[in-house]
Parts: C-alpha cells; structure tokens; sequence
C-alpha cells in the first residue's frame, strides 16, 4: 500500500451508505429528514 495513489475530485462518485431498520435493510439517502438526523446522531462502532 505504498504506492496508492488518491483520486481527484472529478475521479470520485458518492458511496450510498445502507442501514438495517426494524428488520430490513434501507439506503440512508431515502429516509425522510427526520431519520437521516436521527442517523447521523447515532454511535457507530467497529466489531473485533
């Protein structure tokens, strides 16, 4: 991983982040207000 090289701005496209909600999994991007607010205020965390 030397040698890796990052992309510029016009190379780069927007990653959809997907979540699991009451049971299902929904893209972040379709939920209303409300919900993405909710969203961003929760803690993520990483599993060993």
């Amino acid at each position: 991983m030397e040698n890796q090289k990052l992309a510029d701005d016009s190379q780069r496209q927007r990653c959809e982040v997907w979540t699991r909600v009451m049971g299902y999994h929904r893209p972040v991007s379709a939920f209303n207000k409300g919900k993405q607010s909710e969203h961003r205020e929760r803690t993520h965390f990483r599993e060993r």
